[in-house]
């Protein structure tokens, strides 16, 4: 089971480098962030054309999370649990039902900046409730899969001027520590377990040429639970997608899972 995450700023943006990237990679299931789009605009059609199952957790021009499935969806749920007023679509769970059952959380995980401040308490306070829906879904003992777009560097070696982003929300000591707290649960964290070397990046900004400077960070990320490890064959992330037309500032991430 080929289960991918790519934060594509905007499906509108997207709507031909998206079913381009859906065709050439062929995943089981892909998470998307920032949608940006209401469930009702999502053009769902053009997906499900593909062979796809859309679900979707959008949120009017910010935000917003999709599952898109080959395999069948059950139990979907939307919102990370722990605050009912907060109305930020960064959260969407499926169990996908392949040879073996995989929980999938699609998440995008708040940027925080400017820090400190009330967007940083947040940020800090969402990660907080992702440890407790982390503790919750391993508790049950089953392969469950969090990707997405976490808005964290968790190393130095993820930066390649990491200099450059130490009073960064992304890079904060504090963003840091609740990363590794989530990793310290018993999670693997899959590109870095299979290639531990420096230079993997997911992400490079627009502006300052970033992309043809090799100026990136690694900010998305696939983290295992321990059943869910035990399924791993293969990660890596497609950088060809940032040099096509009109890329998302990310490039995919996709673990394969013998699931």
């Amino acid at each position: 089971m080929k289960i991918a995450s790519f934060n594509i700023n905007g499906i509108k943006a997207r709507i031909e480098a998206l079913p381009r990237w859906l065709e050439a990679a062929r995943p089981d299931v892909v998470c998307l962030q920032e949608i940006k789009s209401q469930d009702e605009s999502f053009p769902r059609e053009l997906f499900e054309d593909m062979g796809y199952r859309v679900e979707t957790h959008g949120q009017k021009s910010f935000n917003g999370v999709a599952i898109l499935s080959k395999l069948p969806l059950e139990d979907v749920t939307r919102g990370l649990p722990g605050d009912e007023g907060d109305e930020q679509a960064r959260w969407i769970e499926a169990t996908v039902i392949g040879a073996r059952a995989v929980r999938v959380c699609g998440l995008y995980l708040p940027n925080g900046n400017p820090a400190p401040g009330p967007k940083f308490d947040y940020k800090l306070g969402w990660m907080a409730r992702m440890e407790a829906r982390v503790k919750a879904l391993l508790s049950t003992e089953e392969p469950v899969i969090f990707l997405g777009d976490y808005n964290v560097i968790p190393q130095p070696q993820d930066a390649a001027k990491p200099e450059a982003w130490v009073e960064d929300a992304l890079f904060r000591p504090e963003s840091r520590a609740a990363f590794r707290r989530l990793v310290n649960l018993g999670l693997t964290d899959a590109i870095r377990t299979l290639d531990p070397r420096p230079g993997i990046y997911t992400f490079w900004d627009y502006q300052a040429n970033s992309w043809e400077r090799g100026n990136g960070i690694r900010i998305d990320h696939l983290l295992l639970s321990p059943q869910a490890a035990d399924l791993l064959e293969e990660a890596g992330i497609d950088k060809d997608t940032r040099a096509g037309d009109k890329p998302s500032d990310h490039v995919p991430v996709w673990v394969d899972l013998a699931a």
